[in-house]
């Protein structure tokens, strides 16, 4: 009985201790600053010469999603303590590799995206990078055949990459 006891007062002191740091720490990785209580993401505009229909929303959405999955922060439509925007920049299909007779075999599409990142609690984490993310798909099936499978994976990437750099600060 008492070893148990023990073993309460120590898991009671380590709460304790960890509830009075001034960053909130995830089981995620992610540190968010406990004074930081909402989250906003502007839709993502389509500035790629070559657009998919779905892809902007798609993003904006995984984004928000992953936000409201992973982390204590509410959605707002604007201003939050933690804001993104940004454009899509690049939606582009290449070939990657060729075969003996120079057709292409696989191809690739690649998505581009400017993310500006505003922390408005912890400004020196503010951000505004390029994230890039890509699939690869069976060079005998058209672009328009794949995209409804190949964008939901991309826009996963993107959202996890972009996620991680605001508020993996370690």
């Amino acid at each position: 009985m008492n070893k148990i006891f023990k073993i309460l007062l120590s898991l009671t002191a380590l709460l304790t201790v960890t509830a009075s740091c001034s960053v909130k720490y995830s089981f995620n990785g992610a540190s968010i600053p406990p004074e930081a209580q909402t989250v906003s993401v502007q839709q993502f505009q389509n500035f790629a010469t070559m657009v998919a229909p779905i892809l902007s929303s798609s993003l904006t959405e995984g984004l928000q999603d992953l936000f409201s999955r992973q982390t204590r922060l509410t959605l707002v439509r604007e201003d939050g303590d933690l804001s993104f925007e940004g454009e899509i920049v690049n939606y582009t299909s290449t070939p990657i590799a060729v075969t003996g007779d120079e057709y292409a075999s696989m191809n690739r599409l690649t998505v581009t995206v400017k993310v500006r990142f505003e922390n408005k609690i912890q400004p020196q984490y503010n951000y505004n990078s390029q994230f890039s993310a890509y699939e690869d798909y069976n060079s005998n099936r058209l672009l328009q055949e794949v995209e409804s499978t190949l964008i939901p994976q991309i826009v996963e990437k993107l959202a996890e990459d972009i996620f991680n750099a605001a508020v993996s600060n370690w």
